[in-house]
């Protein structure tokens, strides 16, 4: 995690004051990637639309940062927020302004 401006104080917390578990998680998440079969830019996309879907917007800049360096373009960022409205309603609108702003600012 190179850049740390764009992870949530939530998980900066975690890794500075629980670094054991933060650490397994890592690791945890490194063998998920590695088993998934979708590509890196997918699969961040999917990743941008669980966060938007769950509610857990303080993930979205890291997430959106790293998806625009593999590629995504700023509509392809909105279509993932925004994939998850029939299924969870307008909900997923309150990730939008986070998303784009995290884009348009890297």
């Amino acid at each position: 995690m190179s850049d740390m401006s764009s992870v949530s104080n939530a998980f900066q917390t975690f890794i500075k004051e629980a670094p054991e578990y933060q650490k397994i998680w890592m690791e945890t998440v490194q063998k998920l990637d590695a088993t998934s079969k979708l590509d890196s830019k997918t699969e961040e996309l999917a990743y941008i639309a669980v966060l938007a879907s769950a509610r857990l917007e303080g993930g979205l800049p890291f997430h959106v940062k790293h998806a625009k360096s593999l590629g995504a373009t700023r509509e392809e960022i909105i279509s993932a927020v925004l994939i998850g409205l029939p299924a969870v309603g307008n909900i997923v609108i309150q990730a939008l302004p986070i998303a784009i702003n995290a884009y348009d600012n890297e």
